[in-house]
């Protein structure tokens, strides 16, 4: 029995669901909303899972552009998912899992391969049933398991493409027992400077919109840049049919962390608790946020971080990475400055002006040949100024590259993964296209011609560290299992020679053949890792080499 079942004192076997809608324009931030709101139940006590439903007919991100879509957040179990989930994991510390996001893609493959099969007795095949029950078969995936579900349909109402999630959720919400769902519709209140005034008239018709296809929001979470003045609170509650105590205002603000106490203030958990009936509730403890907004509000230096990057014009690109580097500065009591730069300015230009006045630099990761170069003289400069330097992915491979090209003198050493792309071998492979690893008890095999989606190396290993490494220290541990998306790896039989010139590779698979940790032992702070610690890290457990990054970067700060 779960903590609401004690708490409210009747046989609770059944999670209650929250779907949360979004409208007027996208991009609203749904996201974090759910992710804030999920972070307030926990601290009331009560477990929770957040899930996305994208009506994208993509499979899954995995093959979109960042430019597209932002990262791709990879599970432990290996799914390529939307950045919310990121959002999620980071607010609720509940890791996410296959079963958490969907998209119209997904749900269409698993239509069309069950007919193929001949599993529908060679019915006709329709939106409604056999579309709207593959999705509401996700949405109780589950459900047994905690106290709330909240899910979030991906784009605004009035899409087509969405038009089967929300007939969906209309029949799963009417299938289940009164009471056991509920809907939060996120919109807009946009403020118009001419007139001095906030305008409802975009929610109200996004509502109208959304009681056309049958679904009836119980809160409203309005975006707006300042108040929501009584007059049009009412007005809301009025027109859109919802109480006044349920028209929640999401303000502007200076950080995403400040969003489960700002949603707390508004009163976004007590209208929640209220439309499930659930009174008395257990009183939250905020303490967890108040220490996190303390740390970022009241930081007791700067540090300032380059990251050298191709797709730095979105930095949703690089979202994980920014708030991990957040979680380093709170741990650190530092405020981290992130300027981002495009690796290829030093393509052309010299890298010293561009990057003089940095306290770190970190690589990130990416696909393709273009910026290469610019990371590889960023590595260098990190190098030979003592600089600390993080290598993610292919910041870890620039990092090898560059100690091959340079500590080495392996003048054509490069990326086979380049080669690739060029249709013609240029360059001494020192990083080879990954064929086979072990995952669990079994070998599995790739081709260079696979298909892009869902080949690649994805998901939590294990590794093992080396005794007395800079790594060991940071981890202080030598068993560490971290998160994986990559499809070339650094070729072991140039270890010997590398470790020779100087980079040690501290951290290996188990079975010894897939190296994923690279340092150089003569250097106050400069290491590769093969996979994307980003994706673990939290506000309130900060990741241990983030952590340890920004302290480095704060020594040197300290030191200029």
């Amino acid at each position: 029995m779960g903590t609401f079942a004690r708490f409210v004192g009747v046989s609770q076997t059944l999670a209650r669901f929250i779907f949360i809608t979004g409208g007027v324009v996208s991009s609203l931030g749904k996201g974090l909303a759910s992710a804030a709101l999920g972070a307030l139940l926990q601290a009331r006590g009560y477990s929770v899972r957040l899930r996305k439903l994208d009506p994208y007919l993509n499979v899954d991100p995995g093959t979109m552009s960042p430019f597209e879509h932002g990262e791709v957040f990879v599970t432990d179990d290996g799914a390529e998912t939307d950045l919310d989930l990121g959002h999620y994991e980071r607010f609720t510390g509940v890791a996410a899992r296959q079963t958490d996001s969907i998209s119209s893609g997904r749900i269409y493959s698993t239509v069309l391969e069950k007919e193929r099969r001949g599993d529908y007795l060679g019915k006709t095949i329709q939106v409604i049933p056999h579309v709207t029950n593959e999705i509401k078969d996700f949405i109780a995936i589950g459900e047994d398991e905690v106290d709330f579900m909240l899910c979030e349909i991906g784009g605004t109402v009035g899409d087509i493409e969405g038009l089967p999630f929300f007939e969906a959720i209309r029949q799963f919400s009417q299938d289940r027992p009164r009471g056991q769902c509920i809907f939060v519709h996120l919109t807009l209140l946009p403020y118009i400077n001419a007139s001095g005034e906030l305008k409802t008239k975009p929610t109200q018709h996004s509502v109208k919109e959304l009681r056309s296809i049958g679904l009836a929001p119980d809160i409203l979470v309005c975006r707006s840049e300042g108040l929501i003045p009584e007059k049009e609170r009412e007005k809301l509650a009025l027109f859109c049919n919802v109480r006044a105590d349920s028209v929640i205002a999401a303000r502007d603000l200076k950080s995403i962390y400040e969003a489960p106490l700002a949603y707390h203030k508004e009163g976004l958990d007590q209208a929640v608790l209220d439309a499930f009936q659930i009174s008395p509730a257990p009183k939250p403890d905020l303490s967890r946020w108040e220490d996190v907004a303390d740390r970022i509000y009241n930081p007791e230096g700067r540090v300032n971080v380059a990251i050298v990057g191709k797709y730095t014009q979105l930095e949703d690109a690089y979202k994980s990475i920014a708030e991990a580097l957040t979680h380093g500065g709170m741990a650190n009591r530092v405020r981290v400055n992130v300027e981002w730069v495009d690796a290829e300015i030093f393509e052309r230009e010299d890298v010293a002006p561009h990057l003089q006045g940095f306290h770190a630099i970190l690589v990130p990761g990416g696909f393709g040949e273009r910026g290469t170069e610019g990371k590889i003289k960023a590595a260098t400069f990190a190098r030979e100024h003592n600089i600390p330097y993080f290598g993610i992915c292919l910041g870890m491979q620039m990092a090898v590259i560059e100690a091959a090209r340079n500590m080495l003198g392996m003048k054509d050493a490069g990326s086979e993964e380049f080669d690739h792309e060029a249709g013609k071998r240029r360059f001494e492979p020192v990083v080879y296209h990954l064929k086979e690893w072990v995952q669990g008890n079994y070998k599995v095999s790739r081709n260079v011609s696979d298909d892009k989606g869902g080949t690649m190396r994805l998901g939590a290993y294990d590794a093992s560290l080396m005794k007395g490494s800079k790594v060991v220290e940071v981890y202080g541990t030598c068993a560490i299992d971290e998160r994986h998306r990559h499809r070339y790896e650094v070729d072991i039989k140039y270890k010997e020679k590398l470790e020779s010139a100087g980079l040690r590779f501290s951290g290996m698979s188990p079975d010894g053949r897939l190296p994923e940790i690279v340092e150089l032992h003569d250097h106050p702070w400069y290491i590769g890792v093969q996979f994307h610690p980003e994706l673990k890290s939290k506000p309130f457990e900060p990741h241990p080499l983030f952590k340890d990054f920004i302290r480095a970067a704060k020594a040197v700060s300290r030191l200029v």
